[in-house]
C-alpha cells in the first residue's frame, strides 16, 4: 500500500511531496515524490510512532478517584485508545513502589506487584505496544527482592530509580512542594506542611542504605540486560552517580547542572511533553524548552498527559538545528536508541510501520502500528485501491 504526497519526517530530513509504502507491516519504500494510485496525503503529515518511556497514566486509570479501583481490563483499554489517539504506537506502563504506603493503596508492594502481573497478562491484547517501567523508591526497603522477582518472570523492561523524599530531587523547593500539596490534598498550607513533614520523618533512610539499595537494583539490571535510568536528578554529585551505576536515561533533571553532567557522561535526557508544550514546569524546575536549547534534551516522554507530545515537538521544532526532523527524534529514534527498539523509531526501510499521521493543526488523524490502524478520526480512508505501484 502506498501513502502518496504527504510530508513525511524522517531522522534527518523532511520531505515535503513524499510517499511511503507499506508491506507486511513494515516500511518497504520511501519516495521523495508522490506515486499513482497511492492514498492522498492532501497536506497531512507522516511521523514515525511515538515512543513514550514514562507515562504515570495506568495508574490514574487504574484509580481514578481515591480508592475507587477500575479492573486492568477497563483502565487498559480506556488508556489503549488514549495512546493511540496520541500517536503512541510504544508505551512504557510507568508504576512505582514507594515507602510509606499502605498495603492495597496505589503504589503499595502488593498494589503494584499485582498491576505488573496483569498488565503483563492482558497487554498482548491492546492495540499499543504495552511495556512497563517499573519505578523503584531507593527508600523501599524491599526494593530489590521485588526487583528480582518481577525480573525472573520477565515482567520489566525499564527500571528508574526516585527518591521523592521532600527536600530534594523534584520536591528540592519545599515551599512550592508545599502549597501544590496543599491544592492537591484540598487542605490548608498548615495541614499541607504537617504532611510533608511527615512524609520527610517516615522516608529518611541512612545514605549508606540507600546507597547499597541502588548498587543491588543496578547489579539486577545489568545481569538481565534491563536499561535502568535516574529520576529527578537535581545535583551534578547525582548524575555521576547515577552514570556510575550504569544509567542510560536520567529522566526529568531538575536542575540544568544535573542535565549537563548526564550527558557528558553518556545519558540520554528525558523531560515531560507538558513541560516542553506549556514552556515551563509545574513544579518549578528546569524548563524542558531550556535544556533544549542548550543541547541537553533527548527524550520527550508522555509524563502526565501523552497528548501533549504532538504539540510539544512542534514548540520545540522552531529552535531545534534540525527543524522538525530534529523536534520528531526526541519522541522517535532517541527513546528506541536508549531503550534499545532497533526495529521502530523511524521512516526507513525495514523498520515497523509504526507511523502517526497528522493534520495542519497538529491532530492525529490516523494511528499505524506495523501497518495496522489503532486510531482514526475518519478523516482519512485506506482503501484496496491503494495497492498500486509508483508510476
Amino acid at each position: 500500500m502506498w501513502l502518496s504526497d504527504f510530508t513525511l519526517v524522517l531522522p534527518d530530513r523532511v520531505i515535503r511531496h513524499g510517499s511511503l509504502r507499506i508491506e507486511r507491516g513494515k516500511i518497504a519504500e520511501v519516495a521523495d515524490r508522490p506515486v499513482a494510485g497511492g492514498v492522498p496525503g492532501n497536506g497531512l503529515t507522516i511521523f514515525a510512532g511515538f515512543i513514550d518511556m514514562h507515562g504515570d497514566m495506568i495508574e490514574q486509570e487504574l484509580e481514578p478517584r481515591a480508592r475507587v479501583d477500575f479492573p486492568m481490563e477497563v483502565a487498559l483499554n480506556a488508556l489503549d485508545a488514549r495512546l493511540a489517539a496520541s500517536g503512541v504506537t510504544t508505551a512504557y506502563a510507568s508504576v512505582s513502589f514507594s515507602r510509606g504506603v499502605r498495603d492495597g493503596e496505589r503504589r503499595s508492594f502488593d498494589h503494584t506487584s499485582r498491576v505488573i502481573r496483569e498488565l503483563s497478562e492482558v497487554r498482548t491484547i491492546a492495540r499499543v505496544d504495552h511495556r512497563i517501567h517499573a519505578r523503584f523508591d531507593i527508600t523501599f526497603d524491599n526494593a530489590v527482592q521485588v526487583l528480582s522477582d518481577l525480573l525472573d518472570e520477565s515482567r520489566v523492561d525499564l527500571v528508574s530509580l526516585m527518591d521523592h523524599t521532600p527536600g530534594q530531587g523534584q520536591y528540592r523547593n519545599l515551599e512550592i512542594h508545599i502549597k501544590n500539596k496543599a491544592a492537591q490534598s484540598g487542605v490548608s498550607e498548615t495541614e499541607a506542611r504537617q504532611m510533608v513533614s511527615d512524609a520527610i520523618a517516615i522516608r529518611s533512610r541512612p545514605q549508606e542504605m540507600l546507597l547499597n539499595n541502588m548498587q543491588a537494583v543496578a547489579q539486577k539490571c545489568r545481569d538481565y540486560g534491563v536499561p535502568l535510568a535516574s529520576h529527578d536528578d537535581d545535583t551534578p554529585a547525582k548524575a555521576n552517580l547515577m552514570a556510575d551505576l550504569g544509567a542510560v536515561i536520567a529522566e526529568f533533571p531538575v536542575t540544568m547542572e544535573a542535565a549537563e553532567v548526564a550527558v557528558k557522561r553518556g545519558m540520554m535526557t528525558a523531560m515531560g511533553a507538558p513541560n516542553a508544550m506549556r514552556g515551563q514546569s509545574y513544579s518549578g524546575n528546569l524548563s524542558a524548552r531550556e535544556a533544549h536549547a542548550a543541547g541537553v534534551l533527548s527524550i520527550l516522554a508522555a509524563d502526565y498527559h501523552p497528548a501533549a507530545i504532538l504539540p510539544a515537538i512542534r514548540a520545540l521544532a522552531g529552535n531545534d538545528p534540525d527543524g522538525l526532523a530534529g523536534a520528531a527524534r526526541l519522541a522517535t529514534s532517541h527513546p528506541a536508541k536508549a531503550l534499545g527498539l532497533i526495529d521502530r523509531g523511524e521512516i526507513a526501510v525495514g523498520k515497523s510501520a509504526d507511523l502517526v499521521i497528522a493534520d495542519t493543526s497538529d491532530r492525529v488523524v490516523l494511528t499505524l502500528r506495523k501497518g495496522e490502524i489503532i486510531h482514526s478520526n475518519g478523516i482519512l480512508t485506506l482503501t484496496p485501491q491503494a495497492q498500486a505501484v509508483p508510476a
